[in-house]
This record gives C-alpha cells, sequence and structure tokens, in this order.
C-alpha cells in the first residue's frame, strides 16, 4: 500500500484531536506542527 497525503491527513487530524483532548496547552504547538508538516508535504519538499 502506497502511503500518500490522503491517508496520512486524516490520521494527523486524528492524533492531534486526542492530544489537544488530553493536554489542551499543546494546542499551539500542535497546529504549528501540522500546518509546517502539511505546507512541506505540499511544497513536495517531504515526498509522501
Amino acid at each position: 500500500m502506497v502511503i500518500g497525503l490522503a491517508n496520512i491527513q486524516p490520521v494527523v487530524a486524528l492524533l492531534a484531536g486526542i492530544l489537544i483532548l488530553i493536554v489542551p496547552r499543546l494546542l499551539n504547538f500542535i497546529v504549528a506542527a501540522y500546518l509546517i508538516f502539511i505546507g512541506l508535504v505540499g511544497l513536495k519538499i517531504l515526498p509522501l
């Protein structure tokens, strides 16, 4: 199975949501990391 962006985004969103529920202070870091990750994938810097 090829892991593509369509497979990764829901998993990352689910994990981020769970972490935000457990530790609300992590919200800023989780959102920033998610946006950086999606940006790098979108620019084809991280080949997924």
